[in-house]
């Protein structure tokens, strides 16, 4: 007679599959993300309604202000109705945005796809770490956050790949018509996925979240007091009381240094590499490896940050990053350039990630989340203004300052957060890997 499994396995399994949905949802999210980079050169080249560079940048940033709404308010949306349902709703909601991009026959309705989908895009992210922090198996967390956070550049390799397949023989609008396809993917988080332990615990579910922490063998969330309007306004004030405004305003420009550089190169590499006199296939190519080096940089910059200090990391990861992203201004061999553009991906997606790090190690704790939660708001203007400037250097015939604009953005983060690293940190309690992890993006 066969024993019935223990409940330990039982649970392991059952978190694993939150876990994937989780991993599969996010890399939906960076197929959604990366694909109008991919498709650019195209729409350009063939001059898609009448699509001008310029227009290209403004276009590239609707999806990251969409990003900035969508990840400013996902926090207060989960809040209310739960954050399963947010989930499938940013799943919806970039899926269906992809089909206006389809359909588009302008402009503008194109960059209100692209705009729409953006505000997808930032609320998922997030929601799915909170998701898989909940079920992740017992002193696992780090770990399956940093696998997560692989999905965002495994989608960005997906986009690639769709990109060349299907740009070509079929027409650009067939890479959007793929985008849409996770829709399909919803009805399946409906039907299998639990709610946030989080969730449940703060609106006072305490039964019904035992319950499912019973049956994942995870542990249960501690209740804790919610803030008040009051108690984050406080929190707020505390960033820039005393002459810690300094460091706050050092940690906001590394940030917004960053994302400008994540998400300008992100949006016109494959742009750029074209205007190197590569071939649009190897362009795409490019694409590809730029974010295996992110998924490898995921899975090593916290164990170098806890080794090292995670500002130095950060600071050294950026003058790196500013170091690849030059180069790729020179026309190299084909085997050079690849090895830069994959080393490029390592440095560029993990230093900005060490900065929220920093940020966490540094703060208080009871104004730790105020703190990394501004960092990333603001670091996110220059996710906007990244995709623009690029799209301002091409339309003024200047395309190949585009890496070294790019590279600049990195020098400048690298000394911010160096600058930051050298004052006197705040007196902050530690946190493991993570709490590391998780503002990343």
């Amino acid at each position: 007679m066969s024993s019935s499994p223990s409940p330990t396995a039982r649970g392991s399994r059952l978190a694993l599959l939150v876990v994937g949905l989780c991993w599969l949802a996010v890399l939906f999210d960076g197929l959604d993300m990366f694909i109008y980079g991919s498709v650019l050169p195209h729409l350009l080249e063939t001059k898609t309604f009448g699509l001008t560079p310029d227009q290209a940048g403004d276009l590239g940033s609707y999806a990251t202000f969409g990003m900035l709404v969508g990840a400013l308010t996902a926090g207060t949306v989960a809040d209310r109705i739960g954050r399963k349902k947010l989930m499938i709703g940013c799943v919806t909601l970039f899926s269906l945005a992809s089909g206006i991009c389809a359909i588009s026959g302008s402009v503008q309705v194109f960059g209100l796809g692209r705009t729409l989908a953006g505000v997808g895009l930032g609320g998922l992210l997030p929601t799915a770490i909170s998701m898989v922090s909940d079920y992740a198996p017992r002193g696992r967390g780090a770990i399956v956050i940093g696998l997560l956070m692989t999905a965002h550049h495994a989608g960005g390799i997906l986009s690639a790949y769709v990109a060349k397949w299907l740009v070509e023989p079929v027409g650009w609008r067939a890479a959007f018509w793929v985008c849409v396809a996770p829709l399909l993917f919803a009805p399946v988080l409906v039907k299998t996925l639990p709610e946030s332990l989080s969730f449940l615990v703060a609106k006072g579910r305490d039964e019904e979240a035992a319950g499912l922490a019973a049956r994942y063998d995870v542990e249960l969330p501690a209740t804790s007091g919610r803030k008040t309007a009051a108690d984050r306004w406080d929190a707020l004030q505390g960033l820039f009381s005393g002459g810690e405004w300094i460091q706050t305003l050092l940690y906001w420009l590394a940030s917004f240094g960053g994302l400008l550089l994540v998400y300008g190169v992100a949006t016109w590499l494959p742009t750029l590499m074209r205007t190197e006199g590569y071939e649009l296939t190897n362009a795409l190519t490019f694409v590809v490896v730029f974010n295996l080096g992110g998924i490898v940089g995921m899975l090593v910059a916290g164990r170098a940050a806890d080794r090292f200090g995670a500002p130095r990391i950060s600071a050294i990861w950026f003058a790196l990053t500013a170091a690849g992203v030059y180069l790729l201004s020179v026309h190299m061999s084909m085997g050079v350039t690849t090895l830069v553009v994959f080393l490029t991906g390592v440095f560029l997606n993990s230093a900005q990630t060490m900065i929220y790090a920093t940020v966490s190690i540094r703060s208080a704790p009871d104004s730790r989340a105020t703190a990394v939660g501004w960092t990333s708001g603001m670091g996110r203007f220059g996710a906007v203004f990244g995709p623009w400037l690029g799209g301002q250097l091409l339309a003024a015939g200047n395309g190949e300052w585009g890496f070294t604009a790019f590279a600049l953005a990195g020098v400048s983060s690298m000394v911010f957060i160096g600058i930051a690293a050298l004052r006197t940190p705040r007196t902050g309690a530690p946190i493991d890997s993570e709490q590391k992890l998780v503002a990343a993006h």
